[in-house]
């Protein structure tokens, strides 16, 4: 879906190459060893600019949460983003 509008400054920070490059770092922080991670990092830099593209044209979905379980300290339910809206979370999280 393709929309004709102007981005407000903050939204064009938001979709910023060296922001979205940033989020994906900090975003894989800790979690390298990770298929998710991995997988996205294989050819990371189309996968990025793929990303930017969504957001600006705004095409951009998330994905579905994958939900597990947790056992301690008590049992609880627990949703974890797919690795690319994560992206897209630190990408926020470092314009706002």
């Amino acid at each position: 879906m393709h929309r004709d509008r102007s981005h407000s400054q903050a939204y064009l920070a938001l979709c910023g190459w060296t922001n979205l490059l940033e989020a994906h770092r900090l975003a894989a922080r800790g979690k390298r060893g990770t298929r998710a991670v991995a997988a996205f990092e294989f050819q990371a830099a189309d996968r990025l600019l793929a990303l930017r593209q969504e957001l600006l044209d705004g095409s951009y979905q998330p994905g579905p949460y994958t939900h597990f379980l947790i056992h301690e300290p008590k049992r609880r339910k627990n949703s974890a983003a797919q690795f690319r809206d994560r992206v897209v979370h630190h990408a926020l999280c470092r314009i706002i």
